[in-house]
Parts: C-alpha cells; sequence; structure tokens
C-alpha cells in the first residue's frame, strides 16, 4: 500500500478493513515488545549487582546451600517424606518412653530410700534372734543391664565382707552352709513383714532345717508359729519329723493338718500323718503299752510288756537323775550307788525306794537279755506280770 501511494502520491486510496486490523495488531505487539523490553532493562541493575557478589563469594558455601535445598526437597518428597513421618513418630513414642522410665527411676529410688533401711534392719534382728555370728551392713541399690539389684557386706567379727571378691574373704569362703540357711531365712521373714498383702498369701516353706545348725530350729519353729497367724496358709515340707513335731504342737489343733508323702514304686502318695505317733518318745510309747495291757489283758502282748519293764525303770532313772543315772549304766550298779548315799546330803533314794527298785528288777531281769539268756522263753504268769507292771508304772510316776 505504501509503495502504490509512492507511484501515485495525488489519488486518493482507502484501507481495506484487513489491514486495519492487522496494523492494531502490530501495534499491540510492538507495545508488548516495548514492556518486554523495558522490564529486561529493569532487571540488568539487579543482575549486575548478583554478578558483583557472585564474583567474590564462596563456592563451597553457596554448593553446600544448594545441597541443602535439594536435601529438603527430597525430605518433603515421596517416599522419604513417608519413612521421615514414621522416624517422627518412632521418635514420640521414645520420649514418652523416657518420661515413664524417668518417673518409674524416681519412684524406684524413693523406694529404696525408704525399703533399704528398714530391710536392712528386719534382717539384722532376725540374725540377731537366729544367734547367727554375723550381720549385714552397707545395703545399697545397684542398677544393671538386667535391671535393679541389691549389694550388701556381711559384717563379721566387726569386719566387713564383700559378696564377692578376687581374693581374700568373702561371702562364699566365709559363711558356713548352715549360716548361707540363716541368712536366707532372714531375708524371707524380713520380706514377709513388709509384704502388706501377706494375710491374703499362702507360704510354701520347703525343708527349712537343711544345714541350718540345731540351735537355731526352736527359733525358726517360734517365727513360723508367729507367720501362722498372718498368713493365709503355710505349707512345710520337711525331712525332720522332731521338727515338723515341734510345729505341730504348736499349730492350731481346728486347722493343722499332716500328711506323708510315701515312696511306691512309680512315684509317691499323700496319706495322712498321725503325728502323735512320732511326737512321743519311745518311753512314752512303752508306758501307753503297758497301761493298755492293765486296761484289757492281752496274752499276744504279755512278754513285750514283760521286756518293756526294765526300760521303764531304766527311762525314768535316766531322767530323774541324769547324773548319777548317765547312758551307759546298769540298774544294778546304781542301785549300789544309791544305797552307799542313804542318809547322806546326796542321797539318791530312800531306803524304801531302794528295796522296791531291787525288788522289781529281780522279776524284770527275769526278761532282760543282760541278766536272762534264756529272756525269750522264760514263762510268764499274767497275774504276776499284771502285778509287777503296776508297780512298776507306780515306781516312774513318783517324783
Amino acid at each position: 500500500m505504501l509503495r502504490a501511494k509512492a507511484l501515485s502520491p495525488l489519488e486518493a486510496m482507502t484501507l481495506a478493513p484487513e489491514t486495519h486490523a492487522l496494523i492494531q495488531e502490530y501495534d499491540a505487539r510492538r507495545a508488548e515488545v516495548a514492556a518486554l523490553s523495558a522490564a529486561l532493562q529493569a532487571c540488568n541493575l539487579p543482575i549486575a549487582v548478583v554478578k558483583e557478589q557472585a564474583a567474590n563469594a564462596d563456592v563451597g558455601a553457596r554448593a553446600a546451600d544448594i545441597a541443602r535445598l535439594q536435601a529438603v526437597g527430597a525430605r518433603h518428597s515421596n517416599p522419604v517424606k513417608d519413612l521421615c513421618e514414621d522416624y517422627l513418630l518412632e521418635k514420640a513414642g521414645k520420649t514418652a518412653t523416657e518420661t515413664l522410665r524417668a518417673q518409674a527411676r524416681t519412684a524406684l529410688n524413693n523406694y529404696r530410700q525408704n525399703i533399704f533401711p528398714a530391710y536392712e534392719a528386719a534382717i539384722n534382728t532376725y540374725l540377731q534372734r537366729f544367734n547367727a555370728g554375723f550381720r549385714l551392713a552397707s545395703v545399697s541399690a545397684q542398677n544393671t543391664r538386667g535391671g535393679s539389684s541389691c549389694s550388701y557386706s556381711v559384717v563379721i567379727n566387726n569386719v566387713q565382707v564383700a559378696l564377692t571378691a578376687n581374693a581374700g574373704p568373702a561371702f562364699r569362703n566365709t559363711l558356713s552352709a548352715g549360716d548361707r540357711n540363716t541368712l536366707a531365712l532372714a531375708f524371707f521373714f524380713a520380706s514377709l513383714d513388709q509384704d502388706p498383702q501377706l494375710a491374703q498369701k499362702i507360704l510354701v516353706i520347703d525343708d527349712p532345717m537343711t544345714s541350718l545348725d540345731e540351735h537355731r530350729s526352736i527359733t525358726t519353729v517360734q517365727e513360723m508359729r508367729r507367720m501362722q497367724a498372718r498368713a493365709s496358709q503355710i505349707i512345710v515340707l520337711s525331712h525332720s519329723k522332731p521338727f515338723l513335731c515341734q510345729l505341730w504342737e504348736g499349730a492350731t489343733p481346728a486347722v493343722r493338718q499332716a500328711l506323708l508323702i510315701q515312696r511306691d514304686t512309680v512315684g509317691s502318695t499323700l496319706a495322712v500323718w498321725d503325728v502323735n505317733q512320732d511326737c512321743i518318745t519311745e518311753h512314752d510309747r512303752r508306758h501307753a503299752f503297758v497301761q493298755q495291757y492293765l486296761q484289757a489283758a492281752n496274752p499276744a502282748a504279755e512278754r513285750r510288756v514283760a521286756v518293756a519293764l526294765r526300760h521303764i525303770l531304766e527311762a525314768f532313772m535316766r531322767v530323774a537323775y541324769p547324773a548319777a543315772f548317765p547312758p551307759g549304766m546298769l540298774l544294778g550298779p546304781y542301785l549300789g550307788i544309791c544305797q552307799q548315799r542313804v542318809g547322806q546330803q546326796n542321797q539318791l533314794l530312800s531306803q524304801a525306794d531302794i528295796d522296791e527298785l531291787r525288788a522289781l528288777l529281780v522279776y524284770v531281769n527275769r526278761f532282760h537279755h543282760d541278766a536272762n539268756a534264756a529272756y525269750e522263753t522264760e514263762a510268764i504268769n499274767d497275774q504276776e506280770l499284771t502285778h509287777f507292771s503296776e508297780r512298776v508304772l507306780a515306781f516312774a510316776r513318783r517324783s
């Protein structure tokens, strides 16, 4: 259109609507280019500043910043995002657990401060009752990988002996088996004293007299009797009949029960145990046996009654005059001593008692192996046996 106008400048020309539209679009594009050019020119100054700063910047630090930003991007992208959330949950759980552990440790320390001194005092009290030659000291708590434990020293002759030692005195080489069992019983009884629910519990004590010194058996029996009134029930297992008899005699008759474990071919069975038969002495059995014979004569028991009479007299003398009639002494020599002391300050038997005992010996010696070789076939008259049985029992009842 411009070229045509230049060739014919005097002739009028009219622009088509399409041309006007193209011109308008061209003007719009030119305006956009001008605006973009102005925006780019505006960025030149900040870019120059960045270039100037970058010229003196630490490349390593910038690389670290880039790596950190990349790591942040990876942190918030899957699958790392889900793993991090799981980790944070576990970490929160660990924090809560450690808080509970700290609270439990505080409670445990408070418990130790209150209970350890009480335990030490209670154990030493029981050791004193058991007449033990040692006591406990330096009872303290220890935390190990296996849990909480306790350490203490054994004081013997005012010298502290540690539980373990590489050399020299230690727990294992200073206490006898009886002392160790005594300490175990003291620990056991002391723990029962600290148990607030003892009245609802059943105590099972297995053979407490094993390796326990004889002079401590009475205290053991006394402590078990004391526990009887505090616990719901006490079950005691033992091979020692004298020890069990002592327990039986002090137990409440209405609630006590005795069982005997009897071996059989495949194991063992439980049976009722008549404790009274084991609690009485052999002298008591002979005395009761003769009494039964006098109450109801039994021809089959006559020889056993006749043999028992001398044993009754010997047992009576052993108890009534232990210094003058020691074990192994016979009644004949003893009568000689009694005869020598008649009327003296150290008299044992009166003359009448000596005469009676000598008369009784004439009869009972007929059924004793030392005095009569044919004692097993000696003839027995039931009336005579009854007469002398009554006299023997009457003599053994005197004070």
